[in-house]
């Protein structure tokens, strides 16, 4: 796994990142939204996808994993924030989807971290 965490475009934590956000951007053409579930649903599911392709492409950007950790929780408390959590569907979306990007964030911090390391004592 180590030899893999290094390389551009191989760890599945940053791969589950870009799927979770595109299936939140996608989830509005299914879902019964209202106009703030839908852009909070597209907006932070582009930025957690963009975030994990960046992440894919430089492994030992350490912020990134932070940023989508934020990212998740923002989502997670987008219902109640931005006022669908009535919307039974779109908010349980948004929940799940929130939960699985922050452990997903968490889980590639120690990873991109180890590569950080690496790569930082290289130069």
């Amino acid at each position: 796994m180590r030899e893999t965490s290094a390389r551009p475009w191989t760890r599945p934590h940053d791969w589950a990142e870009v799927v979770l956000g595109v299936v939140a951007v996608l989830s509005p053409l299914w879902l019964t939204t209202s106009t703030a579930a839908m852009w909070t649903l597209i907006v932070l599911g582009a930025l957690v996808a963009i975030d994990g392709l960046v992440s894919l492409a430089m492994p030992g950007m350490v912020y990134g994993e932070g940023i989508q950790i934020v990212l998740g929780a923002l989502l997670f408390i987008s219902p109640w924030v931005m006022g669908y959590a009535e919307l039974t569907g779109a908010a349980w979306t948004s929940w799940v989807i929130g939960v699985l990007t922050v452990i997903a964030g968490a889980a590639a911090l120690p990873v991109a971290n180890a590569v950080h390391r690496r790569t930082a004592g290289s130069h």
